[in-house]
């Protein structure tokens, strides 16, 4: 490969493969071991983490990661951070790297938090006059200013994250690439850190950012990438990617939930009660019908997601189920979301809440397009989990 400018990443063709998990139970592990030591040698099995994998990341360039868990995004990062290498592809990662890959990562617990700070300054690279620079900063980052000469194996996995988080981001790297290890931290912490990768982003740092926060994602990175059975998906504008994203766990989701409780769903609409299109601030009615093999004493939900299983709102109301086919009818005052692409969920519970398996498992059940003013987008390195939209007025004197 030609050699690339500071802060790049390019990855061509990469395949990687683990040793597949072999399970004997231990009264069969002698026989089998004397079977096999004794007839040919048997055959090695692998299986594919990640999958003909092509990457290009300019210098300043910020890209997501998203997928379910075991889908390859930690393996990619910690192939591009040479922590381990490839089976099969080239990569080149051109500039130094800031990572952190779990809550531990890159520290050394029989050594304290100063320690430490200087010794991943080493490990980068930087002289300790450098790292002497970010000290202060560093550690008025993560909020251990009493704790940084304590060995880090008496740090709470929240103060570890933020000494490691802190060190990695502080250190001037070319390349930052943080995995989920930010959702060790609390919310505030979290919010700290997405501002901070927002600044050094902007300064022209590169980053690759791996979360299940799809907002976070959303508010932090331009691209991103879905990896799914250790394949890219798609890839593109996080918006998009995202959307299709969201999409598939729709659908799993549903094909899952749908197998599970007695109560079958019939028909499910969802429609203004002027009989216009559903807009922002609309008043709108969900009707239901529905068939049940029993009478029952049940707590109804029904809920409005932007496709995941998290809803944005979800109403209940508590009633008993009659026997045979039934047909509910909810009526909400405002619709307060901005224009987009919703799903309609729903679920039955027994009452009181929990004492048994729910009778109609949480589920999509239909989805709408919702017309009116545009979602507000939060400033860059700012979350937002719930995105409804809340008319307001405003005056300044």
């Amino acid at each position: 490969m030609p050699t690339l400018p500071e802060g790049s990443i390019r990855a061509e063709h990469v395949w990687k493969r683990f040793r597949a998990d072999q399970t004997i139970p231990e009264l069969r592990a002698h026989m089998h071991r004397l079977r096999h030591s004794l007839s040919e040698r048997k055959r090695k099995q692998y299986r594919w983490v990640l999958k003909d994998i092509n990457l290009d990341v300019q210098p300043g360039g910020s890209i997501g990661l998203i997928g379910i868990n075991g889908s390859g995004k930690t393996t990619l990062l910690k192939i591009l951070s040479q922590v381990t290498y490839q089976t099969a592809g080239e990569c080149t990662v051109q500039g130094r790297i800031g990572a952190l890959l779990s809550v531990t990562s890159g520290l050394h617990p029989e050594l304290s938090g100063r320690e430490n700070v200087f010794l991943y300054g080493a490990v980068l690279g930087m002289s300790r006059a450098g790292v002497r620079k970010s000290f202060e900063e560093i550690v008025e980052f993560a909020e251990i200013s009493d704790a940084i000469d304590r060995q880090v194996k008496f740090y709470s996995s929240g103060m570890t994250v933020r000494l490691g988080f802190s060190i990695a981001a502080h250190l001037d790297p070319d390349i930052l690439m943080v995995d989920e290890a930010l959702a060790v931290g609390d919310s505030n912490f979290q919010q700290k850190c997405l501002g901070r990768i927002d600044k050094i982003v902007r300064s022209g740092t590169t980053l690759l950012f791996v979360s299940h926060d799809l907002a976070s994602v959303e508010a932090t990175c331009d691209q991103s990438i879905w990896l799914s059975d250790a394949v890219m998906r798609a890839s593109g504008p996080t918006k998009d990617v995202a959307a299709l994203y969201r999409a598939a766990i729709q659908e799993e989701a549903g094909l899952i939930a749908s197998k599970g409780g007695t109560v079958s769903v019939l028909k499910a609409e969802i429609e203004a009660t002027d009989g216009g299109p559903l807009r922002t601030g609309c008043e709108f009615d969900v009707r239901l019908v529905m068939d049940a093999p029993e009478s029952d004493d049940v707590i109804f939900l029904i809920g409005i997601s932007i496709g995941t299983s998290f809803p944005i709102f979800v109403v209940e109301n508590h009633g008993t189920m009659p026997a045979g086919v039934f047909e509910i009818h909810c009526r909400l005052g405002d619709l307060p979301l901005p224009k987009g692409h919703y799903s309609v969920w729903a679920g039955i519970t027994g009452f009181p809440e929990g004492r048994r398996d729910p009778l109609l498992a949480w589920q999509p059940l239909t989805s709408f397009d919702a017309f009116g003013p545009e979602r507000v987008l939060p400033p860059q390195g700012v979350m937002v989990r719930t995105p409804v939209y809340v008319g307001a007025t405003w005056q300044l004197s």
